[in-house]
């Protein structure tokens, strides 16, 4: 793992954004969890996933509607960690010597960083409440997953909450475990986050 860079964070923080700009300035290979989740899902079993089985069971509003945020926060298996051990598969799997980029909401502190050979090798972004909310308000307009649900503008209250409270448990958990974190304001612009975390590579 000594090759691999981790990006984490919340949601719409501009993770796969800083990403591929790294990994094409670097000629690294990027690894987005968000493309594999439905490959981990297909590859987990209901006893190592549970959460993901009972998730894959519901209806949009049971998803999205009819649960609080604190629920949906404490339930979705994602932020449970479950299939992570498929993402530390598939990057033993890659050639070795090449560098490669791990980027997605999947990578949570307490897990990635057994796998650290040191200092410089993740960092997490953190959205602001306003940079969050820009976000969800360009991703409504644009059409999210929300409009399937019989109330989209409930679903997208719950699904705010619930990565506004995720996003202040990484906040926590990146201070308790030492590592590095980046607040993402409305102000930052892409060059600024890409130096920033460049700089936090050590590259």
């Amino acid at each position: 793992m000594r090759n691999v860079y981790w990006i984490g964070g919340g949601s719409g923080a501009g993770k796969s954004t800083i990403a591929r700009r790294l990994a094409a300035r670097h000629g690294w290979h990027l690894y987005a969890t968000d493309d594999v989740m439905t490959d981990h899902a297909r590859r987990s079993a209901p006893g190592q996933a549970p959460e993901l089985h009972r998730f894959m069971a519901m209806d949009m509003d049971e998803r999205w509607v009819n649960r609080s945020p604190e629920t949906m926060l404490e339930t979705f298996h994602w932020f449970r960690g479950e299939a992570f051990g498929l993402i530390v598969e598939d990057l033993l799997r890659l050639p070795p010597g090449r560098g490669v980029l791990v980027e997605g909401f999947r990578l949570l502190p307490h897990l990635v960083q057994p796998l650290l050979p040191g200092p410089g090798h993740a960092v997490w972004l953190l959205p602001t409440p306003e940079f969050r909310r820009a976000v969800f308000r360009r991703r409504a307009a644009a059409g999210d997953f929300a409009g399937r649900t019989g109330d989209p503008e409930r679903a997208r209250h719950n699904l705010a909450v619930r990565d506004a409270l995720f996003t202040d448990r990484l906040r926590k958990e990146t201070a308790r475990l030492g590592l590095p974190a980046i607040t993402v304001g409305l102000t930052a612009t892409e060059d600024e986050l890409t130096g920033r975390v460049s700089r936090v590579f050590g590259l």
